[in-house]
């Protein structure tokens, strides 16, 4: 607990192996058996509350646990956070309303709970709640300690109930500095010490934080102070720059101990309080014992593997793409709907094999599946990079989004042609041209990825619109560099639907329209080469991808 700028998160996290953004030595060994909550309620909207706690439990308890003894880990948060009212419901987004901000606090302490952590960290998890919802998280809580769980938790001015609930408190003063490490039924005894009383009707916690935030001044008290009288209080040796700064030392002894005029009787004093203070930890450390050789060895816990993970990923994003059913709807109208106007602006022509109506397919196709793909990861970044510290696998995340997502490689060029033949009537099969359809949505389905994970929503969207529409004119008008121009992945797909086009023509109808293919530098014998091409690309755009996913880390 302390002021803001005294440094509470950093002080946890670095123990939970969550820091980014900077350079930390040492090592977390036992990162699976670490839990750590969030101060923001990271928890997925689309699942209900039971799926999300469920879901959790299956990828980080150890993978040798029946599935029934799993259930009753569930069964046994959900009724220890006082959830069972809204089992079944929705958590719910910003779009769509779901369970209170309360229940919603309580969920994101329950994923970690789930995984019966040996150390449970939590970042203000009673912030934003009333007294009531936070008494009833303390006591979760409190059991989860009793049951020999080491719970650590940042806390902003909790009441004075909660405040007495605690065991142990380090009350911290800007800048990071320790001002008392003890129990809490000592802490006021400790401060009457230095002359702090806390008035009447004050609650103690608030009355700490005013005095280390300089709103109250006591009598003969500094803030700054402080520090270094924890300091002297317990013998550590004082730093040379707090000697400089602060003008409460006087003389130092031989043994380099330095002393205060105003307590040249402290240590006599508070020699029978850290005395105490000594035999209160002995007896916590002696039920904590005894409550750790009841429990099981968690250092070696070994969760479910990659396709064990994967298969629970895979029924996860399938329950999630379900529940967005409007949405993926909307996108096959949209779709139904710019194969009925290309369809209808761009008849075929036998002089250009309708290239000008393919063109136009290239583009519509790739920015609106484009578009499509980057929901899949844009707006779950937060929740890749919890999952992920938490130990859960980036591949089997990764793979099965993908592989959900084939769903829609298969059925968007269905509905385009559907409606763009109805209304075009090319000559080439539609199943050429669904062939080729299909490797075009499957290499822009992976560049959408490398924009979803790599840039903000925004310059996302912004990337998806301008690519297709840049390389679709560079292909078409850079006939001359061959090199630029093979390399833009829609050449290769107008080369394949043209191709497909061609083929329909023989005899003297192809060798007089052979003028045409060579002036768009098109090889009548590549359509497979144009398949494998854009294939290949959508292979290598998800490698980059999931490289991509992994090096970068929230900063």
């Amino acid at each position: 607990m302390g002021p803001s700028g005294a440094g509470r998160p950093h002080f946890l996290v670095p123990l939970a192996g969550k820091t980014t953004g900077c350079d930390v030595s040492g090592s977390v060994l036992k990162m699976k058996i670490i839990g750590f909550v969030p101060q923001d309620d990271i928890v997925h909207g689309n699942l209900t509350v039971e799926e999300n706690l469920w879901f959790s439990a299956r990828c980080r308890l150890s993978a040798d646990m029946p599935k029934a003894d799993k259930v009753l880990v569930v069964e046994r948060v959900i009724e220890t956070l006082g959830l069972q009212s809204v089992r079944d419901s929705l958590v719910g987004t910003v779009e769509k309303r779901g369970i209170s901000g309360g229940q919603r606090k309580r969920v994101n302490v329950g994923l970690e709970m789930v995984m019966e952590p040996s150390l449970l960290i939590l970042d203000e998890p009673t912030s934003g709640l009333d007294s009531a919802s936070s008494q009833l998280l303390l006591r979760a809580l409190r059991r989860e300690a009793l049951e020999g769980v080491n719970v650590c938790m940042v806390v902003h001015q909790p009441s004075y109930t909660l405040f007495k609930m605690f065991d142990d408190l380090v009350l911290l003063a800007k800048g990071g500095l320790i001002v008392y490490l003890g129990a809490v039924k000592k802490v006021e005894e400790y401060f009457s010490g230095l002359g702090v009383d806390v008035p009447e009707r004050v609650n103690p916690p608030d009355y700490f934080i005013d005095i280390l935030e300089g709103i109250v001044k006591p009598h003969g008290i500094n803030a700054r102070q402080l520090p270094l009288r924890w300091m002297l209080y317990n013998g550590y040796d004082i730093p040379v720059d707090m000697q400089h700064n602060h003008g409460t030392v006087d003389t130092f002894g031989k043994g380099g101990e330095a002393t205060i005029s105003s307590e040249t009787n402290e240590r006599s004093v508070t020699s029978n309080v850290w005395d105490d203070m000594k035999d209160a930890f002995e007896h916590r450390r002696q039920h904590i014992e005894q409550n750790l050789s009841k429990a099981k060895d968690l250092s070696n816990r070994r969760t479910p593997g990659v396709l064990q993970q994967y298969r629970y990923f895979l029924g996860r994003v399938g329950k999630q793409r379900l529940r967005e059913a409007r949405i993926q709807g909307v996108d096959f109208l949209i779709l139904g709907l710019a194969g009925v106007c290309l369809g209808t602006l761009a008849k075929v022509s036998d002089e250009s094999f309708g290239a000008v109506g393919y063109t136009y397919t290239v583009i519509a196709v790739s920015l609106l599946c484009k578009i499509g793909a980057l929901r899949s990861f844009s707006p779950e970044k937060l929740h890749y990079w919890r999952e992920r510290s938490s130990g859960m696998s980036s591949l089997a995340y990764f793979l099965s989004k993908d592989t959900i997502d084939h769903f829609n490689t298969l059925v968007k060029p269905i509905v385009y042609l559907s409606m763009f033949y109805f209304f075009n009537n090319p000559r080439s099969s539609i199943t050429d041209n669904f062939i080729v359809l299909v490797a075009l949505v499957y290499c822009v389905t992976g560049i959408g990825y490398v924009f979803a994970i790599c840039f903000q929503p925004g310059s996302a969207q912004l990337w998806s619109a301008l690519l297709p529409v840049v390389l679709t004119l560079i292909a078409t008008q850079q006939r001359d560099s061959k090199v630029l121009s093979n390399l833009c992945y829609t050449k290769w797909a107008l080369e394949g639907f043209v191709i497909a086009n061609a083929e329909r023509y023989s005899g003297v109808w192809l060798i007089t329209r052979c003028g045409s293919l060579m002036k768009y530098g098109y090889n009548i014998h590549y359509w497979m080469l144009c398949v494998l091409v854009l294939i290949a690309y959508g292979l290598l755009s998800r490698c980059f991808a999931f490289l991509c996913m992994v090096s970068f880390m929230k900063k």
